[in-house]
């Protein structure tokens, strides 16, 4: 019988490249449900192309698409709330969560809510409520699958290890399209710049993150929360080549490493078909003439990664400011109001706020995304009138 799958995030990079997995694998999967936010003649391709999937446009619809695509109206669900509802209604057996940004923390827990278990590309899911969605996830007997290359790496070397002799995680680092610019050229950068990644093609906010070393920071907080770690416990090494994708070292000083090519499509594969595991051509590695280099981060250049260590030690609440303070100011980038150098400015001074205490529920979440995301705006106005 064929998985029943939902991708949300269908038309962006993640769920690109899960199309490409479901295509080679037809008689394993079964499509129940599309969702994208602005690109809904892409939504509507895959409508036709699968034509009992239900499809959720999260932006603004206009019924003329609907009779331009012939699309039964029946299977359409439209706005955030629409979205949340074709996860309910779907019936999906596993969700692939590839939204990007804090929009995708509600989906991934209506996904969970529904009985689904939850392959996670979104990361902001576990920076801002990690508990809560391990939580949720926990009450249902599901699994949370990590897709991110990094945390995908470290989810199947553990997979078959004791998990008491982990004695700690390394998440490998790119660089990004900056790691040999010096501080100088750094406060010149423009967004073309920063989109210009070395080894990845993924969307605009996650290549500015990757530029920052904020992603990495990102997925410090995530695998602290996915794996129970101690922030202490996870080290980042930066490798240029994006050949190892994470490592873990055990107690007894070994170390175990993931390598493949830099291709979503092979966490992907595994997320879609755990807990088997099944052949697959994405990411396969030849060795020959390979060279692998390992460095230590520079954190004064890249201050949000040791940002993201400060928050994660801090508490709930500073993770989620982070996150927040960081999406704000990517976006405030890309939009020339503020330099490349000032995304770290804007998110130390918000994280210099007083942000204490655990976030205990959803509302207590949001609220706090909200405030950040504030406190965020009021600092972009002050910076913007020094770029």
């Amino acid at each position: 019988m064929k998985k029943r799958i939902a991708v949300l995030g269908a038309t962006g990079s993640i769920g690109r490249s899960a199309l490409d997995v479901i295509r080679a694998d037809k008689e394993h999967f079964e499509p129940v449900l599309f969702s994208a936010n602005s690109n809904a003649d892409a939504l509507f391709e895959l409508a036709t192309e699968f034509s009992s999937a239900k499809i959720a446009f999260s932006g603004q619809l206009g019924t003329d698409r609907l009779e331009f695509f012939g699309v039964d109206r029946r299977r359409v669900y439209s706005g955030y709330n629409g979205l949340l509802a074709a996860i309910d209604d779907a019936g999906a057996e596993l969700t692939l969560n590839g939204i990007s940004g804090a929009a995708g923390l509600r989906p991934s827990l209506a996904a969970l809510e529904a009985g689904s278990a939850l392959a996670l590309a979104n990361k902001e899911s576990m920076v801002m409520a990690g508990r809560l969605v391990l939580e949720t996830a926990a009450i249902r007997s599901l699994p949370v699958i990590p897709v991110d290359s990094e945390h995908s790496a470290v989810f199947n070397l553990l997979r078959f290890r004791d998990k008491n002799a982990l004695k700690e995680i390394l998440l490998t680092a790119s660089g990004g399209p900056f790691r040999m610019w010096n501080a100088d050229r750094l406060k010149k950068a423009r967004p073309e710049d920063a989109l210009a990644h070395p080894t990845w093609n993924m969307g605009a906010k996650i290549t500015i993150d990757s530029a920052s070393l904020a992603n990495k920071g990102l997925e410090v907080i995530e695998a602290a929360r996915l794996f129970s770690v101690e922030a202490d416990r996870i080290k980042v090494v930066v490798h240029p080549q994006s050949i190892v994708h994470s490592m873990v070292r055990m107690a007894d000083g070994a170390v175990y490493a993931q390598l493949s090519w830099p291709d979503m499509r092979l966490p992907i594969h595994e997320a879609l078909h755990y807990p088997d595991m099944a052949r697959s051509a994405w990411g396969v590695l030849d060795f020959e003439g390979l060279n692998l280099t390992f460095e230590k981060p520079d954190f004064e250049r890249f201050p949000m990664l040791g940002m993201a260590y400060h928050a994660l030690r801090a508490g709930e609440r500073y993770t989620i400011a982070y996150n927040a303070a960081n999406e704000y100011a990517v976006d405030a980038f890309l939009g020339g109001k503020i330099g490349f150098t000032d995304i770290s400015v804007l998110c130390g001074r918000v994280l210099n706020k007083e942000w204490g205490g655990e976030a205990s529920d959803l509302q207590a979440i949001m609220d706090t995304d909200r405030l950040a995301r504030e406190s965020a705006a009021a600092l972009v106005k002050g910076l913007e009138r020094q770029v």
